[in-house]
């Protein structure tokens, strides 16, 4: 917890400049930033079905692709994530 007191005749600019400074060399903005981004490390097998999903959907655009349709895929993968 950071806590700074008034000096005599202190103005409150430099009152907050003096919090402010103080809070940024606690590191205190550093972990709650960190805090708040924090995601759970996955399973594997959750990883696994994830890189699966995504080299299926890589394959079926590249086979599109080699069609001549993949803007129509697109179009329809965009309608259904809607």
């Amino acid at each position: 917890m950071v806590e700074v007191k008034r000096k005599d005749g202190e103005t409150p600019e430099s009152l907050l400049r003096r919090f402010s400074k103080r809070v940024q060399q606690s590191g205190v903005l550093l972990r709650a930033k960190k805090n708040r981004f924090y995601e759970k490390p996955k399973n594997k097998r959750t990883q696994k079905e994830e890189a699966l999903r995504r080299k299926a959907v890589r394959e079926k655009k590249e086979h599109l692709k080699k069609i001549g349709k993949l803007e129509e895929f697109e179009k329809s993968f965009r309608k259904k994530r809607r």
